[in-house]
């Protein structure tokens, strides 16, 4: 099966797993879950965003190794994609400048934006063990996905 197969099965489980759940930690949890089952990526989950007394990222649900819990915004590849509010795919993470390594194991990332109307309220994170493994069929794919939430 090709990835774009997979994420294509997929999205309906996702769907159906976030259809008439009001909470979205309980949301992020089962997609963090089913993502890092499906695919086996190293560290798959979420960075909610904060209205402290200064805003950043704080851990959400997650599967995988122990996390950072704290990213300023515009810090990492997750600050980053927070603040140029784009989906950022990193094939190499040595290469990204101001990368957080939270795990050196960590070797490519992919992070994407999730939305409630115009806000971010989230990022979703995965990172690889792998060189190279994410491409535009995940960020397309994975920007659907969060779209559920």
């Amino acid at each position: 099966m090709t990835k774009e197969e997979h994420y294509r099965q997929l999205l309906p489980q996702v769907q159906a797993l976030c259809e008439g759940e009001d909470d979205i930690i309980a949301k992020m949890a089962n997609v963090a879950a089913l993502l890092h089952l499906e695919f086996g990526f190293w560290w798959t989950g979420f960075y909610r965003v904060t209205k402290n007394h200064y805003s950043e990222l704080l851990l959400g649900p997650f599967q995988g190794p122990i996390a950072c819990v704290h990213i300023a915004y515009g810090r990492g590849v997750c600050g980053t994609a927070w603040k140029e509010r784009r989906t950022i795919v990193v094939p190499d993470v040595e290469q990204f400048p101001g990368h957080i390594a939270c795990s050196s194991e960590s070797r490519s990332e992919i992070v994407v934006p999730v939305y409630r109307g115009d806000d971010i309220i989230a990022v979703l994170d995965i990172d690889s063990r792998h060189l190279a493994t994410f491409d535009d069929t995940d960020a397309h794919w994975l920007e659907k996905i969060v779209q559920c939430l």
